[in-house]
C-alpha cells in the first residue's frame, strides 16, 4: 500500500511540474509575441529609412530592401550639401537636446529638494500645501497656454527656448514620487544627522540625495522623454526656425504635394538615438526605482 500511495505521488508531482512548464511555456510565447508586436514598427521604420520613396509603401513589405539608401540620412542631417534644401535637422537635435538635459537636471533637482520637504520636514499646513499642490496635476496642460503665452509675453522671453525651460524645471509629478520615495526612509537617518551637527541641507545632499539616487535616475528618465518629444509647447510658443526641436523639425519633411516618408523615416530613426542611449545607461536604476516604490518600508 505504501509503494502504490508514493507512486501516485509520484505521479501526481509530476503532472504538476509538467503543467508549470506548459503554463510557463505559454506564457513565455505570449509575452514573445507581444514583444513582436512592439518591435515589427520599429524594423519597419529602420527598412523604410533605407529605401526610395516609392518603396516605402510597397505591399508586401520588403523588409530587406534590394538596394540599400543610405544617403537619405545624408539628407536629413544636410552632409556634404547631398540635401535639395536645407532641414536644419542637426540644430534641431541640439536644440532637443539641450533643453531636455537643462530641463533633466533642474526638474530632478527640485523635485528632489520638494520631495524631501514634504516628506520629512513637519511644518504648519504641509498636508494642505502638497495637496494643493497635487490639484494642479488635475488642470489640462492645453488650458494653461495662452495664460503662460500672455506671461510670456509680458516679461519678454516670448519666442525663446526660455518658454520651454523655465515651466519645465518644476514638475508636479516629480515631486510626488520623490515625495513618496523618502518617506520609505527611515526617519532614524535624519536623526543620526542631526546628532552629528549636520544641517538640513547637508543631510539631504550627503545622506537623503545617494539614497534617493534609484529614484532619481528613473524621474531622470521619465522627464526626458517628456521633454524630448514634447511637440505642443514648441508649435506655439516658437517662431523661429533656429529654435525648433526635434517634433517641429519632422514636419519639414512633409509637404501639401507629398510626404517624403523615406526622410521621415531616417529622422525619427535618428530621433530614437538618444531616447535608447538614456534608457541603456539608465536601466538598472529604473529597476530599482520600480521595485523600492514596489516596496513599503
Amino acid at each position: 500500500m505504501k509503494a502504490m500511495a508514493a507512486s501516485a505521488a509520484r505521479r501526481s508531482g509530476g503532472h504538476y511540474r509538467e503543467k508549470q512548464v506548459l503554463v510557463r511555456v505559454i506564457w513565455t510565447v505570449l509575452i514573445g509575441a507581444f514583444a513582436l508586436t512592439m518591435i515589427v514598427p520599429f524594423l519597419w521604420m529602420i527598412s523604410a529609412s533605407m529605401k526610395r520613396p516609392l518603396d516605402v509603401m510597397k505591399l508586401p513589405i520588403d523588409w530587406i530592401p534590394d538596394y540599400w539608401y543610405p544617403q537619405n540620412y545624408m539628407k536629413v542631417w544636410n552632409v556634404g550639401g547631398v540635401a535639395a534644401r536645407d532641414y536644419h535637422f542637426g540644430l534641431a537635435y541640439f536644440n532637443s537636446l539641450k533643453i531636455a538635459f537643462i530641463n533633466l537636471s533642474g526638474s530632478v533637482l527640485t523635485s528632489t529638494l520638494a520631495g524631501y520637504a514634504f516628506a520629512k520636514i513637519k511644518f504648519r499646513g504641509a498636508t494642505g500645501i502638497f495637496f494643493l499642490y497635487l490639484a494642479t496635476m488635475m488642470i489640462p496642460s492645453q488650458v494653461t497656454l495662452i495664460p503662460k503665452f500672455i506671461l510670456f509675453n509680458e516679461i519678454g522671453i516670448s519666442g525663446t527656448h526660455l518658454t520651454l525651460i523655465l515651466p519645465g524645471l518644476i514638475t508636479v509629478t516629480g515631486t510626488f514620487l520623490m515625495r513618496q520615495y523618502f518617506m520609505q526612509v527611515p526617519d532614524e537617518l535624519r536623526e543620526s544627522g542631526y546628532v552629528d551637527g549636520a544641517s538640513e541641507l547637508r543631510i539631504w545632499a550627503q545622506i537623503m540625495v545617494p539614497i534617493a539616487a534609484p529614484g532619481m535616475a528613473s524621474l531622470a528618465m521619465v522627464v526626458f522623454l517628456w521633454n524630448w518629444n514634447n511637440y505642443l509647447d514648441p508649435l506655439v510658443f516658437l517662431t523661429n526656425w533656429r529654435l525648433y526641436t526635434i517634433p517641429i523639425a519632422l514636419t519639414n519633411f512633409i509637404e501639401e504635394s507629398v510626404t517624403e516618408y523615406n526622410l521621415v523615416m531616417a529622422a525619427s530613426a535618428s530621433a530614437l538615438l538618444p531616447v535608447f542611449i538614456v534608457f541603456l545607461a539608465g536601466q538598472k536604476f529604473f529597476v530599482k526605482g520600480l521595485m523600492a516604490g514596489a516596496v513599503k518600508g
